[in-house]
């Protein structure tokens, strides 16, 4: 039985369809993801369809524990077939969930498979998918080019090699996309975690620094960034949980915190706050001088679960929304930045949608100095990177600011099948230009709404970074 046919989503609108005619075979540019850069440069294959399409995703592993499967079945030694039809039992029940648009939607485009997924008949796409699988051609490259990926952007720590980056730009195949890395400094900016003087360590070995005070550690993130500009680079981006601003922190209060932490020395939480107001408010100076785009993530509750962080690790699906207050954390970070002309072009995210009004109404506070769309919200993340959660996201842009200069969607993940998440935005996309027109609130004038479709698709990002 046929499933997802082209009205998919898009039934109710002919303006709609119209405009997901306009936008559906637009280049993708996921400006933010998780996807291993090794995998890239090394045109990796995959040994079966488990492999490549249940490996390390936490969305499907939380669905597949609520079914009540066992952990030997999904981060466990279970084999692949029998994971693999645990996960397709779990499929059956999953209306309204976003997870089974995704899995059809990647079945489709990938394998060319357009039922509908059940135990019933997970042998038999079990074996389907694992004949392509088995082709010579299957591999990393032609799912990027199948995706019609123009470029992404890793996620990367400062001490990195970029080795892999490095040989996907030298090697220049034909059709697959540029990889550019992130620059994601967490380790140097998380003092309080007990691998901070380690890392320091690790870090200073990598821009040839040793790293023995405030100067020393400034000194070699400022030689990494370098390093990343020269491999591509235009983007940073920083897990702020939560985000947090003390005022009355100096350069020497922070080095002093710095010096303490080097020598084992436990810190307050006050000595915490000193270090990462400083350090940030260094490194957004340090973007806003190189021409980067900022990302702040915001609002994540991570390892809640601490017997299954010992038994699988981290990220793999024990994290949640965060209910921490930080609004006027935030605002005093950007401001800071704001006020020695410092602050670079940022985009905010948060996992709780009570916050949503208040992001969209806080890149208002710093839009302007001429550059069209300079603060961005974010794409709607994580949890709820779904039908209603695109929705809402839409609607607040449209209600405090211009939807039309949204730089759109990305995947944030780590699966080389995620790609589909972008029609699936631009079909949401597309049904909610529509509604707007066929309610009356704003006329169909397909040009103007071609263009403004088309923008949030694909140009306002290209054009942002």
């Amino acid at each position: 039985m046929k499933f997802l046919n082209e009205n998919f989503l898009l039934t109710r609108s002919e303006t709609a369809r119209e405009l997901y005619a306009k936008i559906r075979d637009l280049p993708i540019i996921d400006y933010h993801c998780h996807l291993d850069p090794a995998a890239i440069a090394q045109n990796a294959r995959f040994r079966s369809i488990t492999e490549l399409w249940l490996g390390g995703d936490h969305y499907k592993w939380r669905l597949m524990r609520h079914a009540g499967i066992a952990e030997s079945h999904i981060t466990g030694d279970a084999c692949d077939h029998e994971k693999f039809a645990a996960f397709c039992a779990t499929i059956e029940d999953l209306i309204g969930n976003p997870v089974y648009h995704w899995a059809h939607l990647e079945l489709k485009q990938y394998f060319g498979f357009d039922g509908v997924i059940s135990s019933e008949n997970a042998a038999e796409i079990y074996a389907m998918c694992n004949s392509q699988i088995e082709r010579d051609d299957f591999n990393v490259h032609e799912l990027l080019k199948k995706a019609r990926v123009e470029w992404l952007a890793t996620t990367d720590d400062p001490a990195d090699s970029l080795k892999h980056h490095k040989k996907i730009a030298a090697d220049n195949t034909p059709g697959v996309p540029k990889v550019l890395p992130t620059f994601r400094p967490g380790g140097a900016l998380e003092i309080e975690k007990e691998g901070f003087a380690s890392y320091v360590k690790r870090l200073g070995d990598a821009a040839g620094i040793n790293i023995n005070d405030w100067d020393g550690l400034l000194a070699a993130l400022a030689s990494r960034m370098d390093f990343f500009v020269d491999t591509g680079c235009k983007i940073s981006d920083h897990s702020l949980e939560p985000p947090v601003f003390d005022p009355d922190a100096t350069d020497d209060n922070a080095a002093a915190v710095v010096k303490k932490a080097l020598s084992g020395e436990r810190l307050s939480a006050g000595e915490i706050i000193v270090y990462k107001t400083r350090l940030l408010s260094w490194l957004g100076g340090e973007y806003h001088k190189r021409d980067w785009v900022m990302q702040l993530h915001m609002g994540v509750q991570r390892n809640n679960n601490s017997r299954m962080l010992r038994l699988a690790g981290a990220d793999t699906g024990f994290d949640c929304m965060s209910d921490a207050n930080f609004s006027l954390a935030l605002a005093r970070i950007l401001d800071d930045m704001e006020s020695r002309d410092a602050l670079p072009r940022t985009i905010l995210y948060a996992l709780n949608p009570t916050v949503d009004d208040m992001l969209a109404t806080m890149i208002g506070n710093f839009a302007g100095r001429g550059i069209r769309g300079r603060m961005q919200w974010g794409s709607a993340w994580w949890f709820n990177d779904n039908k209603s959660g695109m929705t809402k996201h839409l609607l607040t842009l449209a209600n405090h600011g211009i939807v039309a200069n949204f730089i759109g969607m990305l995947t944030d993940s780590r699966s080389f099948l995620s790609f589909p998440r972008h029609e699936y935005f631009r079909r949401i996309l597309a049904a909610q230009l529509g509604e707007w027109v066929d309610n009356g609130e704003f006329p169909r004038d397909m040009n103007r709404l071609g263009k403004i479709a088309e923008n949030i698709a694909y140009f306002n990002v290209k054009n942002y970074f």
